[in-house]
């Protein structure tokens, strides 16, 4: 006989139940994996700086609109190098913020470099081997 929520409980409701993060399990990502195995480690690690330039990079124009609301007299004053010293510190900033992991989209643009690269390495390897045919026919 199946329980109900209630009956698993005695009868009494919880306060709080768990979190949906804390019911979940990790799962892998086969198609990612998938695709890892037809792509070169060089070309991984080509994807990976790529991807978290990309994300630095969206970061950086993020910081960018962040700070040019800040006014004011700040370390060095409000003087014409001030641009210069907060935009140099605005591109550390997001350099730093991808390279900790960032706020994700490096994972989804990697993954998708990757997708990218493993169908076009399949199927120009068919493509390639359709091309050899025909010149070979000539």
């Amino acid at each position: 006989m199946a329980t109900s929520f209630v009956d698993s409980y005695a009868g009494r409701v919880p306060l709080s139940m768990p979190s949906a993060a804390a019911r979940t399990v990790p799962r892998t990502d086969i198609e990612l994996t998938d695709a890892l195995s037809k792509v070169s480690p060089k070309a991984q690690a080509k994807a990976k700086a790529t991807a978290t330039d990309f994300e630095a990079m969206f970061l950086n124009s993020m910081f960018s609109q962040m700070m040019s609301g800040v006014k004011g007299d700040g370390p060095f004053g409000d003087t014409p190098g001030t641009g210069v010293w907060r935009s140099m510190l605005t591109e550390q900033y997001s350099k730093n913020f991808a390279k900790a992991g960032g706020v994700g989209i490096s994972n989804d643009v990697f993954r998708t470099l990757i997708l990218q690269q493993a169908k076009s390495s399949s199927s120009g390897s068919s493509l390639g081997s359709n091309s050899n045919d025909s010149k070979a026919s000539t």
